[in-house]
């Protein structure tokens, strides 16, 4: 699964003096205004404004389209009326829309979520606590006191597509939170001092009993709940052990066929899978398709 990066987050301009100052009094810059993880979207497509539209609001320079505009994105606590009142449209999150969105607009969700989530709640410094300065278009902080340098937080996790030795069934477990209505792939945070290699043979093992071999990187996606990273596996359950859930994160754990793969595809059972927004959804269907 290869992902071509579309949208172009302007890296080469976020060092320029008082650029967002200079943004938000343009006329030809659009915000996209995110609140509470979720921005307003429209036709399958996310709803920018003017910045003069755009009420108290912390700022950030999000990058430019394809077509050369201009693009900020405003983490509101609470928006104008006119932005606020407009019927057509409505709020929504990735898990929402995102297996909707094409790919520009899917990034500028992403980033505009993730870059929203740390303007409004890294404002101090993690040193002394002193308020920090905004810098490189909302990229960085400086703090006005210690000078330490402070910038969005990514946090890795593994999320594993699991097959059997031969290569003809998956295994995917239900989360405790999901009361047994979809199944997925399993996945955890990488814990401190830990390699992703690593991280993928202790959270199998924990949740769903086995041993792994021929671990191997498939693709990634920026997840922002609110800040991770997803970085996707395969690998090979070793026939030593039979799974088992680990009874609490996990409350049961299957091998499906590819037709029960199939039929859950299509949405016509046994059970639920993930949304098209997800890369556990993707791993399914790399693994499905891969034969």
């Amino acid at each position: 699964m290869t992902v071509r990066t579309v949208f172009d987050r302007a890296g080469h301009i976020r060092d320029e003096p008082g650029i967002l100052d200079s943004l938000r009094t343009s006329d030809d810059a659009q915000v996209v205004v995110v609140r509470e993880g979720r921005a307003r979207v429209e036709d399958d497509a996310l709803l920018t404004v003017a910045p003069s539209e755009v009420g108290e609001a912390e700022w950030g320079l999000l990058g430019r389209r394809e077509d050369g505009t201009i693009v900020l994105v405003a983490a509101a606590a609470s928006l104008t009326d006119s932005i606020d009142a407009a019927p057509a449209e409505t709020w929504m999150g990735l898990r929402d829309i995102g297996g909707l969105l094409d790919a520009e607009n899917t990034e500028m969700l992403v980033a505009a979520v993730t870059l929203a989530s740390w303007l409004r709640d890294a404002r101090f410094c993690t040193m002394c606590g002193s308020e920090s300065e905004l810098r490189q278009g909302g990229w960085s902080r400086r703090c006005a006191q210690c000078a330490l340098d402070l910038f969005p937080r990514t946090d890795p996790a593994v999320i594993v597509a699991v097959e059997s030795e031969d290569g003809e069934r998956l295994l995917l477990g239900a989360n405790a939170n999901w009361h047994g209505r979809m199944y997925s792939c399993f996945a955890g945070f990488v814990e401190a001092g830990e390699s992703l290699e690593s991280t993928v043979h202790r959270e199998i093992e924990e949740e769903a009993g086995v041993l792994l071999h021929s671990v191997r990187y498939i693709s990634s996606q920026p997840w922002p709940y609110p800040r991770s990273l997803m970085i996707g596996f395969r690998a090979t359950a070793s026939e030593e052990r039979d799974a088992r859930a680990d009874g609490e994160e996990i409350i049961d754990v299957r091998w499906f066929t590819r037709e029960e793969i199939a039929s859950a595809l299509a949405g016509d059972g046994p059970v639920g899978l993930p949304g098209p927004a997800s890369i556990a959804r993707a791993l399914i269907v790399d693994w499905y398709e891969s034969k």
